[in-house]
């Protein structure tokens, strides 16, 4: 996948090596605020929780989109244990799949979807995942579900994935635009994946330091 070669990962230590000065933002519960799904939901509602300043950007792209699209949130804040959980998983996913994967290979493939729990931007109530609908709430075209992998989607999960639908390109503009106006980056490997204020943000706008770091909720 050529396209993928100049992707800076979120375990790569140029990233990892930024520091975070915490500005102490509260977590806020989104819903009444956003569209927000409820599939991935969990029973204390951390699914739903986001700083304060990635909410109100959000309601800034929310303004940008066209008359008859809305976000749709899919996913903010994880708990350590459940970032470390994902992250372990999809990494036994990948050594049973790929037998002869070296540690080092394993670890960059598996940053590839899942963030290392130390720099994950979900577990600082940093990043969301969301995707578009109508305005009665049914999903729009993006080319994949929310959390395809590589695997179950030959690539196509990757923001720039060649062979896409013409409709689905468009889309992903759409809320690509409305999200980097208000001041959010995207996370290369996942169309879905946007954040504010953690360390990809950092290095992705040259800013000096992280504003978020991990919260216990």
């Amino acid at each position: 996948m050529a396209y993928m070669r100049e992707i800076v990962l979120i375990s790569d230590p140029q990233v990892v090596s930024i520091p975070i000065e915490e500005n102490e933002e509260p977590l806020i519960d989104i819903r009444g605020r956003l569209r927000v799904d409820d599939r991935l939901a969990d029973p204390e509602g951390a699914f739903a929780l986001l700083r304060q300043g990635l909410v109100e950007r959000l309601e800034q792209a929310q303004s940008q989109l066209p008359a008859g699209y809305r976000l749709l949130v899919v996913e903010g804040y994880r708990p350590l244990a459940t970032q470390r959980k994902i992250f372990e998983d999809y990494s036994a996913f990948l050594r049973e799949a790929f037998p002869g994967i070296s540690p080092d290979e394993l670890r960059e493939a598996a940053s590839r979807y899942v963030s290392p729990v130390e720099v994950a931007p979900h577990t600082a109530g940093a990043a969301v995942d969301l995707t578009l609908c109508t305005e009665d709430g049914a999903e729009i075209d993006m080319g994949t579900a929310v959390n395809a992998t590589p695997e179950q989607s030959n690539g196509a999960c990757y923001t720039a994935a060649p062979g896409l639908s013409a409709e689905a390109r468009h889309h992903r503009k759409l809320m690509g635009a409305a999200l980097e106006h208000a001041g959010l980056v995207n996370y290369p490997t996942e169309w879905w994946h946007w954040s504010y204020g953690d360390r990809y943000w950092a290095m992705v706008t040259h800013a000096p330091a992280a504003h978020y770091g991990p919260r216990q909720g």
